[in-house]
């Protein structure tokens, strides 16, 4: 029971930022922003991410999972709130940077309290059930905010995402989940620095391929809303699109315990590597909502299956104590694409369009798939 209330405070706060991220895009859009301001906003979400992740991890090791929560479920409410009472183009800048790093905060916290909770021959079971939940927040979140925005508006659309970390930080603040305590170990290793970490060759090959699917499912957010509204879909067909991307998450995740009994991880994630860059090779092809919709499904299926295996990998690989800080590194490294990729996506679309945006990404996956699959 207390892993499920894990899960949904995860999914409530998650579904928020998955539901604010795309009505940032829209309201920008319909206020006349190029795609260099909604790659601007995309970058905002992940900037303070990137700087801090790390230094979240650690503190997350230190004084245990509860603190570090409230804190993200708290910056994640504050973010969606703000649009809807000021409705305004310059307070979407300051919802990305709240919003981007209250959900950094409660997920790296979140990770490391489902990883410290399971026993080692559960993990990869229970990060399965964490991505299911993740799944169904990204399936929800868009969908959330697409027909909210065309039957009421943005302001309301705003106003009802915000009630979702509000529910998990009241059942937190309740005292309804137990979480793990800080760590014990976590004093030994004051004086270390990520250099350590990076010494472990494995993780240092889980990163890569994090970081890898990381970038196809940052384009995947950026260019949705913009390729949608430029080929005349409304905000609910946008929505939709995202969410049978979410569908095909959740239903990869689902058959993960089948597909994890005959494959290993690594050969999970070169796998997944090569169906997104097989996918964005083909996106540019894409005249309607019903082929952008299969080609989401289709990666969702692929980057779906990739990150329970990550997260079960990296709780194997680093030290004691050192949880909460790897995945603060990971989660730098994947906040760092995210600030400079949709600058640089967004800049290119503008002056030479999707396509050659979609075709570098899928030569990167498919090096980096390449080099995975050698390895």
């Amino acid at each position: 029971m207390n892993l499920v209330l894990i899960i949904a405070s995860s999914v409530l706060c998650h579904a928020a930022f998955t539901g604010v991220r795309v009505a940032v895009s829209l309201q920008a859009l319909t206020e006349g922003g190029s795609p260099f301001v909604i790659g601007v906003l995309m970058a905002l979400m992940a900037v303070l991410p990137m700087m801090l992740g790390v230094a979240s991890g650690r503190w997350t090791d230190r004084v245990g999972a509860r603190r570090p929560l409230l804190v993200g479920g708290s910056l994640v409410f504050l973010g969606a709130l703000l649009p809807a009472v000021f409705p305004v183009l310059p307070v979407l800048f300051l919802t990305a940077a709240l919003i981007g790093t209250g959900m950094m905060a409660a997920q790296v916290a979140l990770q490391n309290a489902v990883g410290e909770l399971s026993a080692p021959a559960e993990r990869a079971q229970n990060f399965s059930q964490m991505a299911i939940g993740m799944s169904l927040s990204s399936f929800a979140g868009p969908l959330i905010a697409g027909f909210a925005i065309d039957h009421f508006g943005y302001r309301a659309a705003f106003a009802m995402l915000a009630v979702l970390p509000l529910v998990a930080v009241a059942t937190l603040r309740l005292g309804r989940l137990q979480l793990p305590p800080p760590s014990p170990h976590a004093e030994l290793h004051v004086d270390r620095n990520i250099l350590d970490l990076l010494r472990t060759r494995e993780l240092r090959r889980v990163l890569l391929a994090s970081s890898l699917l990381a970038i196809g499912w940052d384009l995947h957010t950026f260019f949705v809303p913009i390729f949608g509204t430029q080929i005349g879909l409304s905000a609910s067909q946008i929505g939709t699109i995202l969410a049978a991307f979410a569908l095909a998450t959740l239903l990869i995740r689902l058959a993960m315990r089948w597909i994890a009994k005959r494959y290993t991880e690594w050969q999970v994630l070169t796998r997944a590597i090569f169906v997104v860059a097989g996918m964005y090779i083909l996106f540019p092809f894409a005249i309607n909502a019903w082929q952008l919709m299969l080609l989401s499904f289709t990666l969702g299926l692929g980057l779906g299956a990739a990150q329970p295996m990550v997260m079960a990998l990296v709780h194997r690989i680093v030290p004691e104590g050192r949880a909460g800080e790897a995945l603060g590194l990971r989660t730098m490294l994947m906040n760092s694409s995210q600030v400079a990729l949709p600058l640089v996506f967004g800049a290119v679309s503008a002056t030479l369009g999707m396509t050659p945006v979609f075709w570098s990404v899928a030569m990167c996956l498919g090096a980096g798939g390449y080099y995975t699959r050698k390895r």
